[in-house]
């Protein structure tokens, strides 16, 4: 059988899709800290808990994984009337449920009237999305998880940043794990939605739920093979392990 027919399209989709933008692709509000971190006079990396104790946390893969479903499930239409909540709250919820891991057609997009992107909506409508969103514990649920018991190989993440260079080539926002385990130093997910590679590492690009008002960087090393995330208010900094979730049957 003749395959090239679907091929094309399916490159004729890439092609088409527009570049993610972070200003218009990511929620306005925060996966707030559970706790503050900080290192303490001896030097040493600590935590405490935060006081008082924030509403909205641990919901950093709920977030990432509905960045990605609204990037490609949903149009959103600023010309049509801003719609009531009741609407709204219907059109979160089928979003939520639509799948991560395949993009719907264009005539088959969830519309959303009267607002013109994701930022824009989630201002607006910041306790919807975070109810729609669903609760924290589901975070712990993410098909993926079992992958982090087994070791992370130089091998592997050179594999994995060369596939997710060429995803992002391809104008495909991806949604990654980052973790240090058994310490758990990190333990979160963000979204990866653009790359510049020279001779020595690949900058990619990222959302992070936790710090929304800005895009981060995390730099591959090509020759030590591995990922490194500078310091911010969660992690000391250093290097860290990557893979993808919300990207197949067992991810």
């Amino acid at each position: 059988m003749d395959s090239s027919g679907a091929g094309n399209a399916r490159s004729t989709a890439v092609a088409d899709r527009r570049p993610f933008d972070f200003q218009r692709d990511t929620f306005s509000f925060p996966n707030e800290l559970l706790w503050v971190y900080e290192y303490d006079a001896n030097g040493k990396w600590t935590t405490r808990p935060r006081v008082p104790k924030p509403e909205y946390w641990q919901h950093c893969m709920l977030m990432a994984q509905g960045t990605k479903q609204f990037f490609y499930n949903v149009r959103f239409d600023a010309g049509r009337p801003a719609a009531d909540r009741q609407t709204y709250r219907k059109l979160i919820g089928k979003v939520i449920r639509s799948n991560a891991r395949r993009t719907l057609p264009e005539n088959r997009k969830i519309v959303i009237p009267g607002y013109h992107d994701l930022r824009e909506f989630s201002e607006a409508q910041e306790s919807l999305l975070k109810d729609g969103l669903g609760g924290g514990w589901r975070s712990y649920f993410q098909r993926g998880h079992w992958r982090v018991v087994f070791p992370f190989t130089r091998s592997h993440q050179e594999q994995m940043a060369e596939h997710l260079l060429n995803e992002l080539q391809s104008n495909q926002p991806r949604v990654v794990h980052l973790l240090r385990f058994p310490e758990l130093s990190i333990n979160h997910a963000v979204v990866f939605f653009a790359a510049q590679e020279d001779t020595q590492e690949i900058h990619f690009s990222l959302y992070d739920p936790n710090q929304p008002s800005t895009p981060r960087t995390i730099a591959y090393r090509k020759a030590a093979r591995t990922f490194y995330f500078p310091a911010n208010n969660y992690f000391p900094g250093g290097r860290l392990d990557v893979y993808e979730i919300y990207s197949g049957l067992l991810y």
